[in-house]
């Protein structure tokens, strides 16, 4: 059986797993001559400080800057070293729950049949505590869900 996907979506979050995420996610856009959005999602969670008050307002905007640089530097190196055009990937920064927006909210707005997440980091316990995002994507999410679970020469 053979499957074309024409909208990916990598979800990335700056850790080890998610950049061979992306790795594989741009080697399939190439070879699919596919779609690819590349999304950060920044948990509102993490806005609330020790005491139950919000952060400041020049926090979260830093936050926001350095989720969207780190976007850009993705999707230039994604470029220069795939060929793949620039006009074949696009970046996203959105806020809220990285699980329900990644797994329901942005696939449905961008119409993606396919999302290439990178496989969690955390250890049962943290699992147990925090729940995988990843866990929760590959159970709920609208489309075709492919953890990744190694680099480009599936190492």
């Amino acid at each position: 059986m053979e499957q074309e996907y024409k909208k990916i979506l990598v979800p990335v979050d700056g850790s080890k797993e998610s950049e061979m995420a992306f790795n594989k996610a741009v080697n399939v856009t190439k070879i699919n001559k596919s779609h690819l959005d590349v999304l950060t999602v920044l948990d509102t969670k993490q806005f609330i400080g020790l005491h139950g008050g919000m952060l400041n307002g020049d926090v979260i905007y830093q936050l926001s800057e350095d989720a969207q640089k780190y976007l850009v530097e993705l999707k230039e190196k994604a470029v220069k070293e795939s060929g793949i055009s620039e006009n074949d990937i696009d970046i996203h920064v959105r806020f809220g729950e990285p699980k329900t927006v990644i797994s329901d909210e942005f696939v449905t707005e961008y119409g993606n049949d396919l999302i290439m997440i990178g496989s969690t980091g955390m250890n049962a316990v943290a699992r147990l505590l925090v729940g995988s995002v990843s866990e929760y994507v590959t159970r709920n999410a609208k489309t075709d869900v492919m953890i990744v679970r190694t680099d480009n020469d599936n190492k």
